[in-house]
């Protein structure tokens, strides 16, 4: 638990509050200047009477985040380092007021902050999924606002296509919002001593798939080898270095290095990858034949 969710961070918080909705607006030119002085002098006393008027806002942006949980505190105080970070990127010369321009920042420091703590579990990775787990509930509330149901089949496709996001998406944020997290260490059921974790699978391979893994990769580069010997040197080398090198020469390269056509490089090569892969085959095959 943080400070601000206790009460004595709670009464903070409302003081604070109050005392933000206290400071004056300010004027378009006020702003300006302001901004100016703090871009052009870093003037501190700037910066803090341009960013001070605006803890409203961040207040107001903060709380239509509550729905998720978190304290409202933790939620204001990364809706001040956005506000921070706008104030440190604005530009007063361009006509918007900062106000407008803060509150993308601000929004996007609180959901980074929601993204991170409201579960265990990464939540939202990319844009569409960050825009599914934020408007989700709303849509949903939409439609049960209009007496459907936003658990049909026909709800999740009219939430996939106004976000633009496949159905399964919509699908999976809704379970993933309707559960909670569940401890490892938990109980399977009352007065039980087995946990949750003990009834999870192990997915990891066991020693003898491990053992046989690295005796079918030992064995696999051996006929490689074995079949690269069969090749010519010119063959060897185009293969090498077309095939096998960390970092894979062009065809034209090749030909200027060999003193042939980039195209009688690449009828090479094809002709050296069937006798390669005949090679191995081969080894494949007898060796299927001494097991049997």
């Amino acid at each position: 638990m943080s400070y601000i969710d206790t009460r004595e961070g709670r009464l903070a918080m409302r003081q604070f509050v109050r005392s933000a909705m206290r400071i004056p607006l300010l004027e378009r030119d006020q702003e300006q200047r302001l901004a100016r002085r703090w871009r052009d002098h870093r003037d501190t006393r700037a910066l803090h009477a341009l960013v001070e008027p605006h803890m409203r806002l961040v207040i107001s942006i903060a709380a239509r985040y509550r729905a998720y949980g978190l304290p409202q505190g933790d939620l204001v105080q990364e809706g001040n380092v956005g506000l921070m970070q706008a104030a440190e990127r604005f530009d007063p010369d361009r006509e918007v007021r900062f106000s407008t321009y803060a509150s993308w920042w601000i929004r996007s420091a609180i959901q980074e902050y929601v993204l991170r703590n409201w579960s265990i579990v990464r939540t939202g990775t990319t844009a569409a999924q960050k825009a599914l787990f934020f408007n989700l509930r709303r849509l949903q509330a939409r439609i049960e606002r209009a007496g459907r149901s936003a658990a049909t089949p026909q709800a999740a496709a009219e939430i996939a296509k106004q976000l633009r996001v496949p159905m399964r998406d919509v699908n999976a944020m809704r379970d993933r919002l309707a559960a909670s997290d569940r401890s490892l260490n938990a109980p399977l059921a009352e007065e039980a001593d087995a946990e949750w974790q003990d009834v999870l699978p192990d997915e990891r391979p066991g020693p003898e798939e491990i053992v046989r893994n690295a005796h079918d990769s030992k064995t696999r580069s051996r006929w490689i080898e074995l079949a690269l010997a069969d090749l010519s040197p010119r063959e060897q080398t185009i293969v090498r270095e077309r095939r096998l090198a960390e970092t894979t020469r062009t065809l034209e390269s090749l030909g200027d290095s060999l003193g042939i056509s980039k195209e009688r490089v690449r009828q090479i090569e094809q002709e050296a990858l069937n006798k390669l892969r005949e090679g191995i085959l081969r080894r494949a095959g007898t060796l299927e034949a001494v097991t049997e």
